[in-house]
Protein backbone atom coordinates (compact mmCIF):
# COMPACT_ATOMS: atom_id res chain seq x y z
CA UNK A 1 0.00 0.00 0.00
CA UNK A 2 1.05 3.62 -0.37
CA UNK A 3 1.07 6.31 2.30
CA UNK A 4 -2.39 7.60 1.42
CA UNK A 5 -3.96 4.18 1.83
CA UNK A 6 -2.17 3.66 5.13
CA UNK A 7 -3.55 7.00 6.31
CA UNK A 8 -7.15 6.31 5.25
CA UNK A 9 -7.06 2.86 6.89
CA UNK A 10 -5.62 4.44 10.03
CA UNK A 11 -8.45 6.96 10.18
CA UNK A 12 -11.08 4.24 9.77
CA UNK A 13 -9.47 2.00 12.40
CA UNK A 14 -9.39 5.00 14.75
CA UNK A 15 -13.11 5.66 14.47
CA UNK A 16 -13.09 8.35 11.76
CA UNK A 17 -15.73 7.14 9.31
CA UNK A 18 -16.64 10.31 7.37
CA UNK A 19 -14.45 12.51 5.17
CA UNK A 20 -15.85 15.88 4.05
CA UNK A 21 -13.78 16.82 1.03
CA UNK A 22 -12.89 19.37 -1.61
CA UNK A 23 -9.68 17.90 -3.02
CA UNK A 24 -7.13 18.95 -5.64
CA UNK A 25 -4.09 17.53 -7.42
CA UNK A 26 -1.96 16.99 -4.32
CA UNK A 27 -4.74 14.91 -2.70
CA UNK A 28 -5.47 12.55 -5.61
CA UNK A 29 -3.76 9.56 -3.99
CA UNK A 30 -5.87 10.07 -0.86
CA UNK A 31 -8.98 10.24 -3.09
CA UNK A 32 -8.01 6.97 -4.76
CA UNK A 33 -7.33 5.37 -1.37
CA UNK A 34 -10.95 6.01 -0.33
CA UNK A 35 -11.92 3.19 -2.72
CA UNK A 36 -9.44 0.78 -1.12
CA UNK A 37 -10.36 1.30 2.53
CA UNK A 38 -13.94 0.25 3.29
CA UNK A 39 -15.67 2.11 6.11
CA UNK A 40 -14.99 5.71 5.06
CA UNK A 41 -17.90 7.75 3.68
CA UNK A 42 -16.81 10.57 1.37
CA UNK A 43 -18.99 13.69 1.16
CA UNK A 44 -18.17 16.37 -1.40
CA UNK A 45 -18.58 20.06 -0.60
CA UNK A 46 -18.35 22.62 -3.40
CA UNK A 47 -16.50 25.13 -1.21
CA UNK A 48 -13.99 24.53 1.56
CA UNK A 49 -16.01 26.61 4.04
CA UNK A 50 -18.86 24.15 3.52
CA UNK A 51 -16.46 21.24 4.11
CA UNK A 52 -15.18 22.57 7.44
CA UNK A 53 -18.68 23.63 8.54
CA UNK A 54 -20.01 20.12 7.87
CA UNK A 55 -17.18 18.63 9.92
CA UNK A 56 -18.20 20.93 12.79
CA UNK A 57 -21.86 19.88 12.65
CA UNK A 58 -20.91 16.21 12.50
CA UNK A 59 -18.43 16.43 15.36
CA UNK A 60 -20.74 18.40 17.67
CA UNK A 61 -23.36 15.70 17.35
CA UNK A 62 -21.25 12.55 17.13
CA UNK A 63 -18.70 13.53 19.77
CA UNK A 64 -15.95 12.16 17.54
CA UNK A 65 -14.05 13.72 14.64
CA UNK A 66 -14.75 13.61 10.95
CA UNK A 67 -11.89 14.22 8.55
CA UNK A 68 -11.72 17.07 6.09
CA UNK A 69 -9.71 16.84 2.87
CA UNK A 70 -8.45 20.23 1.66
CA UNK A 71 -6.18 21.37 -1.16
CA UNK A 72 -2.98 23.22 -0.22
CA UNK A 73 -2.85 26.47 1.73
CA UNK A 74 -5.40 28.13 -0.55
CA UNK A 75 -8.04 25.47 0.08
CA UNK A 76 -7.34 25.51 3.80
CA UNK A 77 -7.62 29.31 3.82
CA UNK A 78 -11.06 29.09 2.22
CA UNK A 79 -12.20 26.87 5.09
CA UNK A 80 -10.75 28.86 8.00
CA UNK A 81 -13.88 30.81 8.98
CA UNK A 82 -15.79 27.67 9.89
CA UNK A 83 -12.69 26.12 11.46
CA UNK A 84 -12.68 29.18 13.72
CA UNK A 85 -16.30 28.45 14.62
CA UNK A 86 -15.50 24.78 15.21
CA UNK A 87 -12.55 25.63 17.43
CA UNK A 88 -14.68 27.98 19.53
CA UNK A 89 -17.21 25.17 19.84
CA UNK A 90 -14.50 22.70 20.96
CA UNK A 91 -15.49 20.37 18.13
CA UNK A 92 -13.11 17.51 17.28
CA UNK A 93 -11.94 17.78 13.65
CA UNK A 94 -9.06 16.14 11.75
CA UNK A 95 -7.94 18.21 8.76
CA UNK A 96 -5.95 16.45 6.04
CA UNK A 97 -4.32 19.13 3.88
CA UNK A 98 -2.27 18.14 0.84
CA UNK A 99 0.92 19.96 -0.04
CA UNK A 100 3.63 19.90 -2.71
CA UNK A 101 6.60 17.57 -2.42
CA UNK A 102 9.60 19.12 -0.71
CA UNK A 103 11.57 18.81 -3.95
CA UNK A 104 8.95 20.87 -5.77
CA UNK A 105 8.89 23.72 -3.21
CA UNK A 106 12.20 25.09 -4.51
CA UNK A 107 10.57 26.08 -7.81
CA UNK A 108 8.11 28.57 -6.28
CA UNK A 109 5.15 27.48 -8.38
CA UNK A 110 1.94 29.55 -8.19
CA UNK A 111 0.20 27.34 -5.62
CA UNK A 112 3.00 27.30 -3.05
CA UNK A 113 2.28 28.70 0.41
CA UNK A 114 3.20 27.94 4.01
CA UNK A 115 0.39 25.54 4.81
CA UNK A 116 1.40 24.92 8.43
CA UNK A 117 1.62 28.65 9.12
CA UNK A 118 -1.89 29.16 7.73
CA UNK A 119 -3.21 26.32 9.91
CA UNK A 120 -1.68 27.29 13.26
CA UNK A 121 -3.97 30.16 14.35
CA UNK A 122 -7.03 27.96 13.74
CA UNK A 123 -5.72 24.62 14.98
CA UNK A 124 -4.76 23.17 18.34
CA UNK A 125 -2.32 20.68 16.78
CA UNK A 126 -0.39 21.00 13.49
CA UNK A 127 2.09 18.55 12.01
CA UNK A 128 3.67 18.03 8.58
CA UNK A 129 4.32 14.41 7.64
CA UNK A 130 7.98 13.61 6.94
CA UNK A 131 7.54 10.40 4.98
CA UNK A 132 5.07 7.83 3.70
CA UNK A 133 6.55 5.46 6.30
CA UNK A 134 5.45 7.73 9.16
CA UNK A 135 2.15 8.91 7.69
CA UNK A 136 -0.02 6.27 9.37
CA UNK A 137 1.44 7.06 12.79
CA UNK A 138 1.00 10.77 12.08
CA UNK A 139 -2.66 10.15 11.28
CA UNK A 140 -3.16 8.27 14.55
CA UNK A 141 -1.56 11.17 16.43
CA UNK A 142 -3.89 13.60 14.67
CA UNK A 143 -6.95 11.63 15.77
CA UNK A 144 -5.61 11.47 19.34
CA UNK A 145 -5.05 15.23 19.33
CA UNK A 146 -8.54 15.96 17.98
CA UNK A 147 -10.17 13.75 20.60
CA UNK A 148 -8.36 15.37 23.50
CA UNK A 149 -11.03 16.75 25.86
CA UNK A 150 -13.05 18.80 25.22
CA UNK A 151 -12.44 18.46 21.44
CA UNK A 152 -9.73 20.06 19.31
CA UNK A 153 -8.79 20.95 15.75
CA UNK A 154 -5.92 18.80 14.46
CA UNK A 155 -4.33 19.59 11.09
CA UNK A 156 -2.06 17.10 9.33
CA UNK A 157 -0.18 18.45 6.29
CA UNK A 158 0.56 15.67 3.79
CA UNK A 159 3.21 16.31 1.08
CA UNK A 160 2.20 14.56 -2.14
CA UNK A 161 5.14 12.14 -2.09
CA UNK A 162 4.24 11.04 1.45
CA UNK A 163 0.90 10.01 -0.05
CA UNK A 164 2.17 8.23 -3.16
CA UNK A 165 5.31 6.50 -1.86
CA UNK A 166 5.18 3.00 -0.34
CA UNK A 167 4.08 2.49 3.25
CA UNK A 168 4.03 -0.53 5.53
CA UNK A 169 0.83 -0.74 7.58
CA UNK A 170 -1.91 1.40 9.09
CA UNK A 171 -1.86 2.45 12.73
CA UNK A 172 -4.64 2.87 15.28
CA UNK A 173 -5.18 5.80 17.62
CA UNK A 174 -5.83 4.88 21.25
CA UNK A 175 -9.36 5.37 22.61
CA UNK A 176 -10.33 8.89 23.50
CA UNK A 177 -8.91 10.00 26.83
CA UNK A 178 -11.56 10.54 29.47
CA UNK A 179 -11.97 14.08 30.79
CA UNK A 180 -10.18 14.73 34.07
CA UNK A 181 -12.30 14.42 37.22
CA UNK A 182 -12.88 17.61 39.16
CA UNK A 183 -11.07 17.47 42.54
CA UNK A 184 -13.21 16.89 45.61
CA UNK A 185 -11.73 20.04 47.14
CA UNK A 186 -13.25 22.08 44.31
CA UNK A 187 -16.67 20.51 44.90
CA UNK A 188 -16.42 21.36 48.60
CA UNK A 189 -15.37 24.95 47.94
CA UNK A 190 -18.18 25.60 45.45
CA UNK A 191 -20.74 24.03 47.78
CA UNK A 192 -19.62 26.33 50.58
CA UNK A 193 -19.83 29.40 48.34
CA UNK A 194 -23.30 28.47 47.11
CA UNK A 195 -24.46 27.91 50.67
CA UNK A 196 -23.48 31.41 51.71
CA UNK A 197 -24.73 33.39 48.68
CA UNK A 198 -28.28 34.48 47.92
CA UNK A 199 -27.97 35.56 44.28
CA UNK A 200 -25.94 33.00 42.36
CA UNK A 201 -25.90 31.44 38.91
CA UNK A 202 -24.23 28.61 37.00
CA UNK A 203 -23.01 29.37 33.46
CA UNK A 204 -23.18 26.10 31.48
CA UNK A 205 -21.38 25.16 28.27
CA UNK A 206 -20.09 22.06 26.54
CA UNK A 207 -20.86 18.82 28.37
CA UNK A 208 -22.44 20.84 31.18
CA UNK A 209 -25.22 21.81 28.73
CA UNK A 210 -26.20 18.22 27.90
CA UNK A 211 -29.43 16.76 29.27
CA UNK A 212 -27.48 14.93 31.99
CA UNK A 213 -25.49 18.01 32.99
CA UNK A 214 -28.48 20.35 32.96
CA UNK A 215 -30.55 17.88 35.00
CA UNK A 216 -27.87 17.88 37.72
CA UNK A 217 -27.67 21.68 37.51
CA UNK A 218 -31.44 21.81 37.92
CA UNK A 219 -31.18 19.81 41.12
CA UNK A 220 -28.59 22.29 42.38
CA UNK A 221 -30.95 25.12 41.49
CA UNK A 222 -33.77 23.42 43.38
CA UNK A 223 -31.58 23.32 46.50
CA UNK A 224 -29.92 26.74 46.28
CA UNK A 225 -32.10 28.93 44.06
CA UNK A 226 -29.19 29.44 41.65
CA UNK A 227 -30.03 30.58 38.14
CA UNK A 228 -28.97 28.45 35.18
CA UNK A 229 -27.45 30.42 32.29
CA UNK A 230 -26.02 29.80 28.86
CA UNK A 231 -24.09 32.07 26.50
CA UNK A 232 -25.77 33.57 23.46
CA UNK A 233 -23.29 31.76 21.17
CA UNK A 234 -23.29 28.32 22.74
CA UNK A 235 -22.33 25.24 20.71
CA UNK A 236 -25.10 22.92 21.85
CA UNK A 237 -28.05 22.90 24.25
CA UNK A 238 -30.47 20.06 24.92
CA UNK A 239 -33.76 21.78 25.65
CA UNK A 240 -37.53 21.56 25.31
CA UNK A 241 -40.25 19.64 27.12
CA UNK A 242 -39.07 17.42 29.97
CA UNK A 243 -35.74 19.24 30.25
CA UNK A 244 -34.57 21.99 32.57
CA UNK A 245 -35.07 25.59 31.51
CA UNK A 246 -31.86 27.58 30.88
CA UNK A 247 -31.74 31.35 30.55
CA UNK A 248 -29.79 32.71 27.62
CA UNK A 249 -27.64 35.76 28.39
CA UNK A 250 -28.94 38.53 26.10
CA UNK A 251 -26.84 39.74 23.17
CA UNK A 252 -27.20 43.49 23.71
CA UNK A 253 -24.85 44.89 26.35
CA UNK A 254 -27.60 46.86 28.10
CA UNK A 255 -29.86 43.82 28.35
CA UNK A 256 -27.05 41.56 29.56
CA UNK A 257 -25.99 44.02 32.24
CA UNK A 258 -29.57 44.30 33.47
CA UNK A 259 -30.00 40.52 33.47
CA UNK A 260 -26.89 39.96 35.59
CA UNK A 261 -26.89 43.09 37.80
CA UNK A 262 -28.05 41.32 41.00
CA UNK A 263 -25.53 38.47 40.79
CA UNK A 264 -23.25 37.94 43.77
CA UNK A 265 -21.65 34.69 42.58
CA UNK A 266 -21.17 33.21 39.11
CA UNK A 267 -19.99 29.62 38.82
CA UNK A 268 -18.35 28.72 35.50
CA UNK A 269 -19.00 25.18 34.30
CA UNK A 270 -16.89 24.48 31.19
CA UNK A 271 -17.39 28.15 30.35
CA UNK A 272 -15.64 31.52 30.45
CA UNK A 273 -16.79 34.78 32.09
CA UNK A 274 -19.53 36.49 30.05
CA UNK A 275 -18.33 39.47 28.04
CA UNK A 276 -19.64 41.64 25.23
CA UNK A 277 -19.15 40.23 21.73
CA UNK A 278 -17.81 43.60 20.55
CA UNK A 279 -16.62 46.82 22.14
CA UNK A 280 -19.05 49.76 22.01
CA UNK A 281 -18.33 53.42 22.73
CA UNK A 282 -19.16 54.23 26.33
CA UNK A 283 -20.29 50.69 27.22
CA UNK A 284 -18.46 48.08 29.32
CA UNK A 285 -17.18 44.83 27.84
CA UNK A 286 -17.32 43.01 31.21
CA UNK A 287 -20.87 41.93 32.07
CA UNK A 288 -20.58 41.07 35.76
CA UNK A 289 -21.46 43.69 38.39
CA UNK A 290 -18.85 45.02 40.79
CA UNK A 291 -18.54 42.72 43.77
CA UNK A 292 -19.72 39.60 41.94
CA UNK A 293 -17.42 36.67 42.75
CA UNK A 294 -16.28 34.18 40.11
CA UNK A 295 -15.73 30.49 40.75
CA UNK A 296 -14.79 27.67 38.38
CA UNK A 297 -16.45 24.32 38.99
CA UNK A 298 -15.08 22.62 35.87
CA UNK A 299 -12.58 23.59 33.20
CA UNK A 300 -13.48 22.66 29.60
CA UNK A 301 -11.14 19.64 29.71
CA UNK A 302 -12.66 18.37 32.97
CA UNK A 303 -15.72 16.16 33.55
CA UNK A 304 -18.48 18.75 33.95
CA UNK A 305 -21.33 16.24 34.17
CA UNK A 306 -19.63 14.34 37.00
CA UNK A 307 -18.81 17.61 38.77
CA UNK A 308 -22.41 18.83 38.64
CA UNK A 309 -23.72 15.50 39.92
CA UNK A 310 -21.12 15.49 42.71
CA UNK A 311 -22.03 19.05 43.67
CA UNK A 312 -25.75 18.17 43.72
CA UNK A 313 -24.99 15.23 46.01
CA UNK A 314 -22.75 17.33 48.28
CA UNK A 315 -25.55 19.90 48.68
CA UNK A 316 -28.11 17.13 49.37
CA UNK A 317 -30.17 18.42 46.48
CA UNK A 318 -33.64 16.97 45.79
CA UNK A 319 -34.05 14.38 43.09
CA UNK A 320 -36.45 16.59 41.11
CA UNK A 321 -34.71 19.43 39.25
CA UNK A 322 -36.08 22.95 39.35
CA UNK A 323 -37.39 24.53 36.16
CA UNK A 324 -38.58 21.43 34.33
CA UNK A 325 -40.28 22.48 31.11
CA UNK A 326 -43.78 21.30 30.22
CA UNK A 327 -44.86 20.81 26.62
CA UNK A 328 -46.78 23.94 25.58
CA UNK A 329 -47.34 24.47 21.86
CA UNK A 330 -48.53 27.80 20.47
CA UNK A 331 -51.78 28.26 18.59
CA UNK A 332 -51.64 28.80 14.85
CA UNK A 333 -50.39 32.38 14.33
CA UNK A 334 -52.10 34.47 11.72
CA UNK A 335 -51.22 37.41 9.54
CA UNK A 336 -47.80 38.91 9.01
CA UNK A 337 -44.73 36.72 9.13
CA UNK A 338 -42.16 38.03 11.62
CA UNK A 339 -39.64 36.34 13.88
CA UNK A 340 -42.29 35.64 16.55
CA UNK A 341 -44.97 34.15 14.32
CA UNK A 342 -42.23 32.22 12.52
CA UNK A 343 -40.97 30.88 15.86
CA UNK A 344 -44.48 29.86 16.87
CA UNK A 345 -44.93 27.86 13.67
CA UNK A 346 -41.59 26.09 14.15
CA UNK A 347 -42.41 25.28 17.78
CA UNK A 348 -45.81 23.84 16.78
CA UNK A 349 -44.32 21.28 14.40
CA UNK A 350 -40.74 20.65 15.59
CA UNK A 351 -40.40 16.86 15.82
CA UNK A 352 -39.21 15.21 19.00
CA UNK A 353 -35.46 14.64 18.84
CA UNK A 354 -34.95 17.22 16.12
CA UNK A 355 -31.73 19.20 15.74
CA UNK A 356 -32.40 22.94 15.44
CA UNK A 357 -29.45 24.78 13.85
CA UNK A 358 -29.79 28.52 14.39
CA UNK A 359 -28.06 31.18 12.33
CA UNK A 360 -31.08 33.45 12.22
CA UNK A 361 -29.01 36.30 13.70
CA UNK A 362 -31.35 39.26 14.45
CA UNK A 363 -34.42 37.06 13.92
CA UNK A 364 -33.27 34.23 16.21
CA UNK A 365 -34.86 35.36 19.51
CA UNK A 366 -38.43 34.69 18.38
CA UNK A 367 -37.69 31.05 17.57
CA UNK A 368 -35.50 30.51 20.63
CA UNK A 369 -38.28 31.80 22.89
CA UNK A 370 -41.06 29.82 21.19
CA UNK A 371 -39.19 26.50 21.11
CA UNK A 372 -38.38 26.59 24.83
CA UNK A 373 -41.58 24.60 25.48
CA UNK A 374 -41.55 22.63 22.23
CA UNK A 375 -40.73 18.93 21.89
CA UNK A 376 -37.29 17.99 23.26
CA UNK A 377 -34.55 18.85 20.78
CA UNK A 378 -30.89 19.79 20.36
CA UNK A 379 -30.06 23.43 19.66
CA UNK A 380 -26.88 24.43 17.79
CA UNK A 381 -25.80 28.05 17.40
CA UNK A 382 -22.99 29.90 15.65
CA UNK A 383 -20.31 29.54 18.30
CA UNK A 384 -17.59 31.73 16.79
CA UNK A 385 -19.49 34.48 15.02
CA UNK A 386 -18.15 33.83 11.51
CA UNK A 387 -21.16 33.96 9.21
CA UNK A 388 -22.03 31.12 6.88
CA UNK A 389 -22.09 28.35 9.45
CA UNK A 390 -25.78 27.42 9.56
CA UNK A 391 -26.24 25.54 6.28
CA UNK A 392 -23.07 23.38 6.46
CA UNK A 393 -23.55 22.82 10.20
CA UNK A 394 -27.00 21.40 9.45
CA UNK A 395 -25.64 19.22 6.65
CA UNK A 396 -22.93 17.78 8.89
CA UNK A 397 -25.42 17.11 11.69
CA UNK A 398 -27.66 15.26 9.22
CA UNK A 399 -24.73 13.06 8.14
CA UNK A 400 -24.00 12.33 11.81
CA UNK A 401 -27.61 11.48 12.72
CA UNK A 402 -29.52 10.42 9.59
CA UNK A 403 -32.44 9.18 11.70
CA UNK A 404 -33.15 12.66 13.13
CA UNK A 405 -34.82 15.63 11.46
CA UNK A 406 -32.58 18.70 11.13
CA UNK A 407 -34.13 22.17 10.93
CA UNK A 408 -31.86 25.02 9.85
CA UNK A 409 -32.95 28.56 10.72
CA UNK A 410 -30.78 30.64 8.40
CA UNK A 411 -30.60 34.39 7.72
CA UNK A 412 -30.45 35.24 4.03
CA UNK A 413 -27.21 37.25 4.21
CA UNK A 414 -25.33 34.55 6.10
CA UNK A 415 -26.69 31.87 3.79
CA UNK A 416 -24.92 33.41 0.81
CA UNK A 417 -21.55 32.69 2.46
CA UNK A 418 -22.14 28.94 2.08
CA UNK A 419 -25.00 28.62 -0.42
CA UNK A 420 -23.13 25.69 -2.02
CA UNK A 421 -24.33 23.58 0.94
CA UNK A 422 -27.70 23.24 -0.79
CA UNK A 423 -26.09 21.16 -3.54
CA UNK A 424 -24.64 18.76 -0.97
CA UNK A 425 -28.04 18.48 0.76
CA UNK A 426 -29.55 17.41 -2.56
CA UNK A 427 -26.72 15.11 -3.60
CA UNK A 428 -26.65 13.24 -0.28
CA UNK A 429 -30.45 13.48 0.18
CA UNK A 430 -29.96 14.77 3.72
CA UNK A 431 -33.03 15.15 5.91
CA UNK A 432 -32.75 18.92 6.44
CA UNK A 433 -35.52 21.52 6.34
CA UNK A 434 -33.97 24.93 5.66
CA UNK A 435 -35.87 28.06 6.67
CA UNK A 436 -34.37 31.10 4.94
CA UNK A 437 -35.29 34.24 6.89
CA UNK A 438 -35.50 36.67 4.01
CA UNK A 439 -35.41 40.25 5.26
CA UNK A 440 -33.27 41.33 2.30
CA UNK A 441 -30.65 43.04 4.45
CA UNK A 442 -27.61 42.56 6.63
CA UNK A 443 -29.91 43.48 9.52
CA UNK A 444 -27.33 42.65 12.19
CA UNK A 445 -24.93 45.16 10.64
CA UNK A 446 -27.63 47.80 10.37
CA UNK A 447 -28.22 47.35 14.09
CA UNK A 448 -24.51 47.39 14.89
CA UNK A 449 -23.91 50.53 12.83
CA UNK A 450 -26.39 52.38 15.02
CA UNK A 451 -25.01 50.87 18.24
CA UNK A 452 -21.45 52.03 17.62
CA UNK A 453 -22.73 55.56 17.05
CA UNK A 454 -22.12 55.74 13.29
CA UNK A 455 -24.60 57.29 10.88
CA UNK A 456 -26.09 55.73 7.77
CA UNK A 457 -25.89 57.61 4.49
CA UNK A 458 -26.43 56.39 0.95
CA UNK A 459 -23.11 54.53 0.69
CA UNK A 460 -23.47 52.88 4.07
CA UNK A 461 -27.03 51.84 3.25
CA UNK A 462 -25.89 50.29 -0.02
CA UNK A 463 -23.35 48.11 1.81
CA UNK A 464 -25.98 46.75 4.20
CA UNK A 465 -28.90 46.23 1.82
CA UNK A 466 -29.61 42.98 -0.10
CA UNK A 467 -32.82 44.01 -1.87
CA UNK A 468 -31.31 44.96 -5.24
CA UNK A 469 -31.09 42.68 -7.08
CA UNK A 470 -33.50 40.39 -5.23
CA UNK A 471 -32.16 37.04 -4.04
CA UNK A 472 -34.74 34.43 -5.01
CA UNK A 473 -34.10 31.55 -2.64
CA UNK A 474 -36.69 29.31 -4.23
CA UNK A 475 -34.86 29.53 -7.57
CA UNK A 476 -31.41 29.23 -5.97
CA UNK A 477 -32.49 26.07 -4.15
CA UNK A 478 -34.26 24.54 -7.13
CA UNK A 479 -31.19 25.21 -9.27
CA UNK A 480 -29.20 23.00 -6.89
CA UNK A 481 -31.79 20.24 -6.68
CA UNK A 482 -33.61 21.17 -3.45
CA UNK A 483 -37.41 21.40 -3.39
CA UNK A 484 -38.37 24.93 -2.38
CA UNK A 485 -41.36 27.16 -1.67
CA UNK A 486 -42.04 30.70 -0.50
CA UNK A 487 -44.20 31.84 2.41
CA UNK A 488 -45.49 35.41 2.75
CA UNK A 489 -47.84 34.91 5.72
CA UNK A 490 -47.81 32.98 8.97
CA UNK A 491 -50.56 30.66 7.70
CA UNK A 492 -48.59 29.85 4.55
CA UNK A 493 -45.41 29.19 6.47
CA UNK A 494 -47.17 26.99 9.04
CA UNK A 495 -48.62 24.78 6.31
CA UNK A 496 -45.34 24.54 4.39
CA UNK A 497 -43.22 23.84 7.47
CA UNK A 498 -45.64 21.21 8.75
CA UNK A 499 -45.46 19.44 5.39
CA UNK A 500 -41.65 19.70 5.23
CA UNK A 501 -40.96 18.12 8.62
CA UNK A 502 -43.37 15.24 7.95
CA UNK A 503 -41.40 14.19 4.87
CA UNK A 504 -37.81 13.06 4.56
CA UNK A 505 -35.17 14.73 2.45
CA UNK A 506 -34.00 18.27 1.79
CA UNK A 507 -36.52 21.10 1.62
CA UNK A 508 -36.18 24.90 1.67
CA UNK A 509 -38.79 27.47 2.68
CA UNK A 510 -38.15 31.12 1.93
CA UNK A 511 -39.85 33.02 4.77
CA UNK A 512 -40.53 36.63 3.75
CA UNK A 513 -40.09 38.37 7.09
CA UNK A 514 -41.68 41.70 7.90
CA UNK A 515 -40.13 43.70 10.76
CA UNK A 516 -42.48 44.13 13.73
CA UNK A 517 -43.41 47.76 14.38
Amino acid sequence: MNGAESLVRTLVQSGVSVCFANPGTSEMHFVAALDKAPGMRAVLGLFEGVVTGMADGYGRLAGRPAATLLHLGTGLANGLANLHNARRAATPVVNIVGDHTRAHLQFNSPFISDVAAIARPFSDWVHTAESSLTLAADGARAVTAAQGPPGRIATLVVPADAAWNDAEAPATAPPRAAPRPVPESTIERIATQLGSTRHSALLLRGDAATARGVSAAGRIAARTGARLLSERLTPRLQRGAGRVRIEQIPYRVEDALESLRALELLILVSSSPPVSTFAYPGKPSWYLPAGCSLAQLAQPEEDAEQALEALAARLKSPDMPAGLVRLELPDLPRGALDQFTLGACIARHLPEGAILVDEGVTNSPGTFRATETAAPHDYFSNSGGALGQGLPLAAGAAVGAPERKVVCLQADGGAMYSVQSLWTLAREQLDVTVVIISNRAYAILQMELARVGATMGANARALLDLATPELSWTRLAQGMGVEASRADTAEQFDAQFSDAVRRRGPRLIEAMIQPRA
